[in-house]
């Protein structure tokens, strides 16, 4: 009989210590990660060609959406993630061994708090459990669910023990129920469980109307059933929307849920969920072994000195957006990232990775809406204040440091941003109709993707466009290189172009279409009144104070 999608046939392999030797629960697991493992399994796999910045815009506009689903870049602190909870996984299974009898030693004592109805009054002595477990604290947007669904993704789901006729779980992820309700939270758990195996659990002891004690013993039982290595339970802070459970209530609930349960345990939320950890470690309860991992937003950081090289070594925010800024679908690109922008980018998303993506994506689309065709500290702030409304309260607590705004804030979220860039993509193919409409090149494809790559360039559209339809008359089977070097020499010779035209006169309102060089289009960038400021001397200007000091 076949395995479920969902199942995988148990190999087993040397787990390296001697700790975890003779486990078949922790032999069969994938091997544990160094750091070249953890970028290749975690990185996101965006595919980029750079040909494809000189598509139509719609088609950019479906590849810059894909990068809010796509990209992800490893830090330090998602390293120091995985190392917790690969050592929590394969820590919790060394008191749960199929190949010795020890789990079955812990089915026989869950077996009997049930029975006993969960009193602590069992007949059978307790093994000392191994599990451990952590809370990790950090604002709407950080990463922290997406960082752990990743990591947990390099585990299979389900792993079947042909030899032992046993199935293994080695994680598995709840969400805490929007109604606060901690018996919510317990059947959330049967629930999770049905899904992955297909099991009847939840209705099985829904319908019995259990209490929440009960239902935790229960837990127990079938997470030692099934042998699941880590339980996650995220948005923990939604349990303090219900005012009839005191913090007391939830810190025992916890310290139950890892002591019954008898597994390691993740809890992952806002700062909003801080109180109940606070008070654990205010009051000495140490039972549940509870460890907190706060998830601070990226910082600028100060870029360290390589005592071996000499050289600057680039802080992770430098790393982050130097690696996010290449993935860019625009003609008139700029391939380096200015420290202008850079620094613009963190003050607008104060460092917290999900808006420093959003920002970076709906920029992208609104540079082609408008023909831009390239990021501005300009265009940043103006998606800023248009499309980021919603969290504005967060980020200007981040920005002010304040501990009590930010737990105030630090769950909102950005809701419509699907609605908003299929809003982007309808701009995106109106401005692109108007293009076609005007262009003369009959729909021809080709010719319009040479046409937009060559004015990428710098080459001036008015006189492009008689060359090109030119060279595809004379050269009809020619691949786009070659095309483009016939173009280019032909460009370079404007005393024989094969036809003559009319300098084209570029209305004011489209000045921001022009080369990021062009004075009208740094004009159409500054604010009013401002371009003298935003030119440098020695550049556009004349270094006037340089040579009054030079001729003395």
């Amino acid at each position: 009989m076949s395995l479920p999608d969902n199942f995988v046939d148990a190999v087993y392999i040397d787990p390296g210590l001697e700790r975890y030797r003779g486990n078949p629960l922790i032999e069969a697991l994938p091997p544990i990660m160094d750091l070249q493992d953890l970028k290749v399994k975690l990185t996101g796999k965006v595919e980029f060609n750079p040909k494809d910045c000189y598509v139509k815009g719609h088609i950019r506009a479906h590849e810059i959406s894909a990068l809010l689903d796509d990209f992800f870049q490893p830090l330090s602190i998602h390293k120091q993630l995985e190392e917790k909870i690969s050592v929590m996984i394969r820590g919790g299974y060394v008191g749960r061994n199929i190949a010795d009898g020890s789990l079955n030693q812990k089915m026989q004592e869950g077996y009997q708090r049930i029975m006993s109805g969960a009193t602590n009054d069992f007949r059978f002595t307790q093994s000392n459990s191994t599990a451990k477990s952590m809370s990790l604290i950090g604002c709407s947007g950080s990463g922290k669910s997406s960082t752990i669904n990743r990591i947990l993704a390099t585990y299979p789901q389900v792993i079947y023990h042909k030899k032992y006729n046993f199935i293994q779980m080695p994680y598995l992820r709840i969400e805490c129920p929007s109604d606060g309700s901690l018996k919510s939270l317990c059947l959330n758990f049967f629930r999770e469980v049905d899904r992955t195996l297909h099991t009847g659990y939840e209705e099985k002891y829904a319908r019995k109307r259990h209490s929440t004690e009960v239902l935790l013993s229960l837990m127990g039982q079938v997470a030692t059933q099934r042998a699941i290595g880590v339980l996650v339970i995220d948005e923990i802070q939604r349990l303090t929307l219900k005012r009839s459970i005191s913090k007391e209530a939830m810190l025992e609930f916890f310290v139950a849920l890892v002591n019954v349960v008898g597994v390691p345990v993740v809890m992952v939320g806002t700062p909003k969920a801080r109180p109940i950890f606070e008070m654990e470690l205010q009051a000495g309860r140490r039972s549940a072994g509870f460890g907190s991992l706060f998830w601070e937003p990226m910082q600028q950081g100060l870029a360290k000195v390589d005592p071996k090289t000499g050289k600057s070594r680039r802080t992770e925010w430098q790393a982050f957006t130097d690696k996010l800024w290449q993935y860019q679908w625009l003609s008139h690109r700029d391939e380096v990232l200015s420290d202008e922008i850079r620094d613009c980018w963190f003050d607008l998303s104060q460092g917290v990775i999900d808006i420093v993506v959003k920002i970076f994506v709906l920029a992208q689309m609104r540079a082609i809406s408008t023909g831009l065709e390239r990021i501005t500290t300009k265009l940043l702030r103006t998606v800023y204040e248009q499309e980021l409304k919603p969290v504005h309260p967060m980020l200007d607590a981040l920005r002010r440091d304040d501990p009590q705004l930010i737990v105030k804030y630090s769950d909102l979220q950005l809701p419509g941003i699907d609605k908003r860039l299929i809003e982007l993509r309808r701009l995106i193919e109106e401005r692109q109709g108007e293009n076609e409409n005007e262009a003369a090149f009959a729909g021809d494809g080709k010719a319009m993707r040479l046409y937009t790559m060559l004015q990428a360039m710098g080459c001036d559209s008015a006189l492009l466009q008689p060359l090109i339809v030119n060279a595809f008359k004379q050269h009809p089977n020619l691949s786009l290189p070659e095309l483009s070097r016939i173009i280019l020499d032909w460009y370079s010779k404007p005393s024989e172009p094969p036809k003559k035209v009319k300098t084209k006169t570029i209305k004011p309102s489209d000045w921001h279409t022009l080369p990021s060089e062009d004075l009208r289009f740094k004009f159409s960038q500054a604010g009013k009144g401002r371009l003298y400021e935003e030119l440098k001397y020695g550049k556009e200007l004349f270094d006037v104070p340089k040579w009054l000091k030079k001729v003395g």
